[in-house]
């Protein structure tokens, strides 16, 4: 297992797996900005918004979406990174977020069915399985099962966006594999229900993320940071659940990873705003933070690399608690922060001098679709 230096705290650097070192334990979780311009670049109100989050004292950020395929984004304001799209805009966002020392890490994904009809007239998934919203399902592309050439395809576009991303001066990518989109699809027996290679067992479900992986170390320096999203549960009756996120990580303790973030849900079941359905020996997980803590746990017992977890986290204390061993049970090496760091950049500036909490507006998702996690 992972050696985690319990003593060292939020504010101690951590050494993943390829040698990389990340100043301390507070990660910029990734967020949907939303805030790219018309050719999907990265531009000036998206590079101000990560130099405030470079100066703010996380030990690495992790970007919102970058999508790998052009023909397949959430939104218009969507970022998007393949060999068509010019380097330089990626160059000056690497170096706004790294201007102070944090690591920059690129959320690299592909979306799969969770497309919006009116951005995309076209969407691939492992099965052809709509997403089931009620009233809400029409926004959004009914997709066409994949072939196999299409696996292939998105295969090599993650490899390619990741080899981009280290040309622009990224110190990292995370591969996502959560949060209903792409990859968390094939997971997902509700939504994979392939008789191939692909589909099937948890081994076969895993194989394109396994594939993913292997092909962006083929095209990455060997100090590059490469990390998996990993759903704790979709939360969803016959779903992606705990034991399978657990297996996987078995599978991923195979591969060279370097850091495993567990959150969890998608579009249709939104547990990363703070709603899993728990069962009811989850149900001491502090109110409104944490929300997947209790999971995360479990899979650092079985983790060869560090885990982070993020979720709804707003205080300090409940950061360290996060990093700190309880009831028999290992804790994280790293916490994930999204909304509170969206209302004050500067919290880990903040938490080196005080204790402070954050509070944030609980979002009415069913009522607005306002917010989209990545």
């Amino acid at each position: 297992m992972f050696d985690q230096t319990y003593d060292a705290r939020l504010f101690q650097p951590l050494t993943l797996p390829s040698g990389q070192v990340i100043p301390n334990r507070i990660a910029k979780a990734a967020m949907e900005e939303n805030m790219a311009d018309a050719r999907h670049l990265p531009g000036a109100a998206l590079l101000g918004l990560y130099r405030q989050w470079g100066a703010g004292g996380a030990g690495m950020i992790l970007t919102g979406n970058v999508m790998v395929a052009a023909d397949a984004v959430t939104g218009p304001g969507g970022v998007v990174l393949d060999d068509r799209q010019p380097l330089a805009p990626f160059v000056a966002w690497a170096q706004a977020g790294r201007a102070h020392g944090t690591r920059m890490w690129m959320q690299i994904n592909h979306p799969g069915r969770q497309v919006y009809a009116k951005t995309n007239p076209e969407a691939i998934a492992p099965s052809a399985v709509p997403v089931e919203m009620g009233r809400y399902s029409k926004l959004f592309t009914p997709p066409r099962a994949m072939t196999q050439d299409d696996i292939r395809r998105v295969i090599d576009q993650f490899a390619t966006t990741a080899e981009l991303a280290e040309r622009a001066g990224f110190d990292g990518v995370e591969i996502h594999a959560a949060h209903g989109y792409l990859l968390s699809q094939f997971l997902s027996p509700l939504t994979n229900r392939r008789g191939d290679d692909w589909g099937g067992s948890l081994e076969n479900r895993a194989r394109i993320l396994i594939e993913i992986l292997r092909a962006v170390r083929a095209r990455v320096s060997p100090g590059f940071g490469v990390g998996v999203k990993l759903n704790s549960a979709d939360f969803q009756k016959g779903g992606f659940d705990a034991e399978d996120a657990v297996a996987v990580v078995r599978l991923l303790n195979l591969e060279a990873v370097d850091l495993v973030e567990i959150s969890g849900g998608s579009y249709e079941s939104p547990a990363m705003h703070g709603r899993p359905q728990q069962p009811a020996k989850r149900a001491s997980t502090r109110a409104r933070e944490a929300y997947f803590l209790d999971f995360a746990r479990d899979i650092v017992a079985v983790a060869a690399m560090p885990v982070m977890v993020t979720g709804g986290i707003r205080s300090r204390a409940t950061a360290e608690g996060a990093l700190t061993p309880e009831d028999g049970r290992a804790g994280v090496a790293m916490v994930g922060i999204a909304q509170a760091l969206a209302y004050a950049p500067d919290l880990p500036n903040r938490w080196k001098q005080r204790e402070e909490v954050i509070e944030v507006p609980r979002v009415d998702w069913k009522s607005g679709l306002a917010s989209l996690a990545t």
